[in-house]
């Protein structure tokens, strides 16, 4: 049998994509009994991606200096990355329960580009963000959540947005520059599903 691996599938993420993501690692990975010694520290690791995201948000205003500093920052983050996923697999051999719990992917999943669960796009109007969820089958509504500035830690930090049955929604009236994360989940006849992998998006 194939020996399961870590994915690396993260290095083609959007760098709004990825700072979600790596903040979904470090918080899967701290204080977690699998790992208890990274061998890069996490808060190393957090102060990385503070780094990237501020440089994000930085380079919105065009200029090349901050564009070239956010493209640094992510080559960075990128690296730190890389090295807790190999540590990841050198502890997790090849279990898929242990590299799950890490937050990263593995080799089983589907390698082909899939619709993300959710995506979030300008809207129609200034202030305004466009989400656009993965149908489910059966699915009689969507419930849809969003934080603004930070990821949350707990389920209760999130704001409810709105619940509605199509699998689509726009938010307005939003901070303009403004961070917001968003995520949403599937109500079905057999209950309501885990809430989709959080999306970062800044606002225009």
């Amino acid at each position: 049998m194939k020996k399961i691996k870590v994915l690396l599938d993260f290095i083609k993420l959007s760098i709004a994509e990825k700072i979600a993501f790596y903040r979904n690692i470090i918080a899967k990975l701290t204080d977690n009994p699998t790992y208890p010694t990274p061998e890069v520290p996490l808060t190393k690791a957090k102060a990385a991606v503070d780094a990237l995201e501020a440089a994000f948000v930085a380079s919105r205003d065009g200029s090349h200096s901050a564009i070239s500093a956010m493209h640094d920052n992510e080559v960075a983050a990128n690296a730190i990355f890389y090295k807790l996923a190999a540590y990841v697999e050198k502890v997790a051999e090849g279990d898929e329960t242990k590299i799950l719990s890490s937050g990263f992917h593995e080799s089983r999943q589907p390698i082909s580009r899939q619709k993300p669960q959710l995506s979030a796009a300008d809207g129609a109007n200034t202030g305004s963000v466009k989400l656009i969820a993965k149908a489910v089958d059966r699915a009689g509504a969507y419930i849809w959540q969003s934080a603004k500035e930070s990821l949350p830690v707990e389920d209760s930090e999130w704001v409810l947005v709105a619940t509605g049955t199509r699998s689509y929604h726009e938010i307005s009236g939003l901070t303009v520059g403004g961070k917001y994360y968003f995520r949403v989940a599937a109500v079905t006849p057999d209950g309501t599903a885990d809430f989709s992998a959080p999306v970062l998006k800044v606002v225009v």
